[in-house]
């Protein structure tokens, strides 16, 4: 098993930027890493993915841009910059773990989550 801890969450108004983080701890071999967000009443969405190994990261196309994630294996943990958040951008944002390679951004695939941390942008 790992354990997942986000943080970096908070409120913020349109246009402004948030770093988000993810402590990992245990010694679980990992492969992917990645963040998803979901909002009241909707789906789990992927948000943005990036393989431990290589660094190859993969968005959502809802991100366009915006969003940069990034891995600090020294550390073991993962980042979310978002940048430019708008309110469709509000949601609590989760980071998750994958044993196997990054593939597609659907959550089922992956193993381990955290608690969340929760992103509102106000208008």
């Amino acid at each position: 098993q790992e354990r997942l801890l986000e943080s970096g969450g908070g409120s913020v108004q349109a246009g402004g930027s948030l770093r988000l983080s993810c402590a990992a701890s245990g010694n679980t071999r990992i492969e992917c890493m990645g963040w998803f967000r979901q909002a009241p009443g909707k789906e789990r969405d992927g948000v943005a993915g990036i393989s431990t190994y290589t660094g190859s990261t993969v968005y959502d196309e809802s991100v366009n841009g915006r969003f940069k994630i990034t891995h600090d294996s020294a550390k073991n943990t993962l980042y979310l910059q978002l940048d430019s958040l708008q309110p469709e951008d509000s949601a609590m944002y989760y980071c998750a773990a994958r044993k196997a390679a990054c593939g597609s951004l659907i959550a089922r695939v992956f193993d381990y989550w955290g608690q969340g941390t929760q992103v509102t942008v106000s208008s």
